[in-house]
């Protein structure tokens, strides 16, 4: 039966509720604890058993950080990086656009300053080069060092990494790998074909992070000390995890946790001053690192200067950093108003084509290639079905694809790249970037739906909304989040609790800049609670709870802490309605 009786909500889904297993364990566990009660909800719902109750509100790195040797090449990665290092050899780091190839760079670019060492960063233009490592760049810059260490990419890059003659490349990476793998030093990647996949879940950040643990054992064991204090750096992991959508599972939740403490201490130049353009008035939280620093971290890559997100975070120098922060910042602006003109258009498309198909696709001449998979997110999050969106340009386009839960959309590509169909593609099971020849568009696509559809996309239609409970807004207090927040950080993988608020009226309702909503609603009893809605507007919820005409609905949402002139309050992070 639906939660609440609600089986097509304003954005069409239907309501689910706990099950009466998780709520029977979080009762006992309440009763025979001393967790507060909203904590053991979360704690039911994710399986912790009540004997692992308190280790996992209490997540020790040290615990579950992994041997970084259960990685494949990873001795010989960290020996090679080490041996460059003690012989002041000539190193260049060749990173991804984006926050996980930034912080990265930025990573390996820390550690060898703090040892006296420098190095060179080239991150490839999105536009001119592309993804990953080209021929053209990794001659020349084999020309001119020992050792290039490529990271988030080049685990597909056999041509490019040929091209490096007379230098030794290292690969450091987590997207999907092939049958056969680069013939170079060593790649170290969780998703290589001949590893387990146990260890699939870190993005590149993670994997960078691992080969210096490598390196200090290294270090330690040949007599020389232990290099760069690590633990300092999670900052910067904690970022990339963040912003590449990696699931905060296993040990990514206590580098994430530990990173966000670190990142709260305001020692890191370049995160300092991008907090401070992005307005961030309270401690550094999982939403700010996904929706505040990390799209403004994205905007060089997707439409300014390449390189200026890992140059961010790698300096030491408040002056640069500020500089950088305050260029990022207004290109994220200017990326915005281009991504708002591009998703209208593929939406567009997308709905003349039908939003049912196991492939919602759209392609524009001229689109920014940039925004691309900012738009893919919008579409997939409107059809909940995978998405590909291509911009044109000549005789090729380049898009982005976004995948749902339970379909692999990296290989589905990468199998249409093998087929010849792409001119190159790949990525993970969620995200995927591809070229394709102009004339073959139309063919890709039709095969791309085809292995979607055997995977199961046609049969998806908007997920079930699933919620931890029923709450009234006396009860959504300040306090009683800050308990919840223990068994965080919450994102993807491990998703916030998400609370029904039933049979609500909206006392105060606005439209807030293009697409968001701000309401207040009350139950007629207590003071009520404020709640905000983005992206409203781009369902049928904004109209409907704008125009409410004093009818009465079920919310639907997760709760957050809003500061505001030194003041705390519960905000309700609406995500859906359904009349009452």
């Amino acid at each position: 039966m639906a939660f609440l009786n609600v089986e097509k909500s304003l954005t069409g889904r239907c309501w689910q509720g706990p099950g009466i297993d998780i709520e029977r364990a979080a009762e006992a566990m309440a009763q025979q604890s001393e967790i507060a009660a909203p904590v053991c909800q979360v704690l039911a719902r994710r399986g912790v058993p009540m004997h692992e109750a308190k280790g996992f509100l209490t997540p020790q790195l040290k615990d579950l950080l992994p041997d970084p040797r259960r990685m494949k090449d990873m001795e010989t990665a960290a020996k090679r990086f080490l041996q460059a290092a003690e012989r002041r050899e000539r190193i260049a780091v060749f990173a991804d656009y984006d926050v996980d190839g930034g912080s990265s760079a930025a990573l390996l670019l820390v550690w060898l300053r703090q040892m006296g060492l420098g190095a060179t960063l080239y991150v490839p233009d999105r536009i001119d080069e592309g993804y990953g490592p080209n021929d053209e760049a990794m001659s020349a810059l084999a020309k001119t060092h020992d050792l290039i260490i490529c990271v988030d990419c080049g685990t597909m890059s056999h041509g490019p990494i040929a091209a490096a003659k007379g230098a030794d490349v290292v690969v450091l990476d987590h997207h999907l790998g092939a049958e056969t793998l680069p013939d170079c030093v060593a790649v170290v990647n969780p998703n290589r074909q001949d590893e387990d996949g146990e260890l699939g879940y870190f993005c590149a950040a993670g994997v960078v992070f691992l080969m210096l643990v490598e390196a200090r054992r290294q270090l330690r064991e040949g007599g020389h000390g232990t290099g760069p204090d690590l633990m300092a750096m999670l900052d910067l992991v904690a970022l990339a995890t963040v912003a590449d959508v990696a699931p905060l599972i296993g040990a990514n939740r206590a580098l994430v946790r530990q990173g966000l403490k670190v990142m709260a201490a305001r020692q890191r130049p370049g995160l300092v001053a991008l907090a401070d353009v992005s307005r961030m008035d309270s401690a550094p939280s999982t939403y700010s690192l996904g929706f505040m620093l990390g799209p403004r971290v994205n905007a060089g890559g997707r439409i300014g200067k390449a390189d200026l997100g890992a140059r961010l975070l790698s300096t030491d120098d408040a002056h640069e950093a500020a500089s950088i922060a305050e260029r990022l910042d207004q290109l994220n602006t200017e990326r915005r108003d281009i991504e708002n003109a591009v998703r209208a258009a593929a939406m567009e498309q997308a709905e003349e084509r039908g939003l049912d198909a196991p492939l919602v696709w759209a392609a524009g001449e001229g689109w920014h290639p940039g925004v691309v998979g900012i738009v893919a997110s919008r579409l997939k999050e409107a059809a909940g079905r995978p998405a590909v969106v291509i911009g044109l340009d000549g005789n090729e386009g380049k898009g982005s694809g976004r995948s749902v839960s339970g379909i692999d959309l990296g290989a589905a590509i990468q199998r249409l790249a093998s087929d010849g169909l792409l001119i190159k593609g790949g990525g993970h099971k969620m995200a995927a970037g591809l070229s394709v020849a102009r004339g073959q568009l139309e063919p890709a696509m039709a095969r791309l739906a085809e292995l979607l559809d055997k995977q199961g996309a046609g049969d998806l239609g908007p997920a079930d909304l699933k919620l931890d409970g029923v709450l009234m807004p006396g009860a959504a207090t300040v306090s009683m989040i800050e308990q919840i927040e223990q068994a965080g950080p919450f994102g993807a993988g491990a998703p916030a609790p998400r609370y029904a608020f039933p049979d609500m009226q909206v006392r105060f309702s606005k439209r807030v800049g293009e697409s968001h909503l701000k309401l207040s609603l009350s139950d007629g009893i207590s003071s009520g609670i404020d709640a905000i809605c983005f992206g409203a507007f781009d369902t049928a919820m904004g109209q409907n709870l704008l125009d409410h005409g004093g009818a009465r609905f079920h919310f639907a949402g997760r709760l957050e802490i809003n500061s505001w002139g030194g003041r705390q309050t519960a905000q309700l992070r609406l995500e859906d309605a359904a009349p009452a």
